[in-house]
């Protein structure tokens, strides 16, 4: 058996506008394209600027509810995701075609880092930023449970992280009970 990590996290700016399209299932994929910026000096001592591209895809259709709401170019963005790599082949061509990509899958995250008008929240004297963040499969925030609320149907009540009853150690410490 072995064990793996697939996890990918980029922090940039949407190059356009959500793109979703219709599939013959009746569900919906949604596309992002997020810009990376990193720049270094070269050996003759120049700053070299480069920009690195990402896909991002999810067919979540919570999540592509809120992409269609919200993601518009030049958005600051934090994606979590999968890396995933497709392979096809078009008509009439001999050799495949790959594209590697992030999926947003259940687990994954979204969060706009700036404010929609494309302020970023550095700029607010210390406001904090406030976008709309949202897990891949998750349900929308209007059906969870937020703090002062009912639990979420099928969520387990509230409670003390470590029980009550739990003996204490001679220092005052809960010993091995430490709930991680």
């Amino acid at each position: 058996m072995s064990f793996g990590l697939n996890r990918a996290e980029v922090i940039g700016r949407l190059g356009a506008d959500v793109t979703v399209n219709h599939l013959a299932s009746g569900g919906r994929v949604a596309n992002l394209s997020i810009a990376t910026d990193e720049s270094y000096i070269d050996k003759g001592g120049e700053r070299v600027d480069k920009t690195e591209w990402h896909r991002i895809v999810t067919f979540q259709p919570g999540l592509v509810d809120m992409l269609v709401k919200n993601a518009r170019k030049g958005r600051l963005v934090y994606v979590a995701g999968k890396m995933q790599t497709r392979r096809w082949r078009k008509d009439g061509e001999e050799s495949d075609r790959f594209s590697t990509e992030i999926l947003l899958a259940p687990g994954s995250r979204v969060q706009f880092l700036d404010r929609p008008n494309g302020n970023s929240a550095a700029t607010d004297a210390g406001a904090p930023a406030t976008g709309p963040a949202m897990r891949a499969g998750a349900l929308p925030r209007a059906r969870q449970s937020d703090t002062g609320g009912p639990p979420a149907p099928g969520a387990p009540p509230p409670g003390p992280a470590m029980p009550a009853d739990a003996p204490a150690q001679a220092d005052g410490t809960q010993g091995d009970q430490i709930p991680f």
